[in-house]
Order: structure tokens, then C-alpha cells, then sequence
């Protein structure tokens, strides 16, 4: 019976067709909600029916893109950048406001000290005007009958 001539393993239309089941693979395996443990090297061969191997030796472009999809942090959406920065603006207006009510409190603290010493000074006046107001003025005479 003949051998039908399969062509070299390597040749560069076999490696067209492995490079694109590779491609399609890795699309699957890159798909939204992805596992970062599903995305390995062996389950990207094992979807491409492609041996490690031929991975690392001939297509390390899918390799590299498969790499950095694995380390790829996940990409923060618009609305989580706003909420994350509405947080730290809160905790900065809280620590704020609390600043802001010690401030007050202490103010408030020096007002009522003010009013009391204001009002003391107010009776020890109204005092000292009560006793002149109530006692002659006694002058002293000097020796010849005089006010000195």
C-alpha cells in the first residue's frame, strides 16, 4: 500500500492553521469573566490541539499574548474609578468636618470664658460706681486748713 506524503510537520501551512486554532483557543480562554487559573499553557494547547512544543517554539506570539493576559490587571470601569475617588473625597470632608467641630467647640469654649469675665468686670464696676455714689468724698485738710 503507498504512503500518501504528508509534508514536513513543520511546514508553513500547517503552522498557519495551528497559529489560527492558537488564536482562536486564546480567544476562548480571554473571553469576559475569564479564571485567571483556567488560562494556562496547557489548556491553550489542549483547546488548539497543539503541543507544547510547537507553542514555544513556533508560535510565541500567542505565548506573549497569553502572558499578558494573565498578568493583566482587570480593567476598572468608569463608575468604580467615580465611586473610588467619592470615597477618599468623603474620608477627606469627614476628617474635615471633625477638624471644623473642634474648632467650633473651642471657640465656643473661649466666648462663654469671655462672657463670664465680661460679666465680673461688669459687677465689680457697677460696685465701685455704687460706692462712690453712696460715700462722700472725704478729703484730708493740710495744717493751715487747706486742701492739700
Amino acid at each position: 500500500m503507498p504512503t500518501r506524503y504528508r509534508g514536513n510537520a513543520s511546514s508553513p501551512a500547517r503552522r498557519s492553521t495551528a497559529r489560527a486554532r492558537l488564536t482562536r483557543a486564546l480567544a476562548t480562554l480571554t473571553e469576559p469573566a475569564p479564571t485567571p487559573s483556567r488560562m494556562t499553557v496547557a489548556e491553550l494547547c489542549r483547546l488548539a490541539s497543539v503541543s507544547r512544543n510547537s507553542l514555544y517554539r513556533y508560535h510565541t506570539p500567542i505565548l506573549t499574548a497569553l502572558r499578558r493576559h494573565r498578568s493583566a490587571k482587570p480593567a476598572r470601569t468608569r463608575t468604580q474609578r467615580s465611586a473610588e475617588r467619592h470615597r477618599r473625597e468623603n474620608t477627606l470632608l469627614r476628617d474635615r468636618v471633625t477638624r471644623l467641630a473642634a474648632l467650633v467647640e473651642h471657640y465656643f469654649a473661649v466666648y462663654r470664658e469671655t462672657a463670664a469675665l465680661l460679666n465680673r468686670r461688669d459687677r465689680e464696676l457697677a460696685e465701685l460706681r455704687n460706692r462712690l455714689n453712696s460715700q462722700p468724698a472725704v478729703l484730708p485738710l493740710g495744717s493751715r486748713g487747706t486742701c492739700a
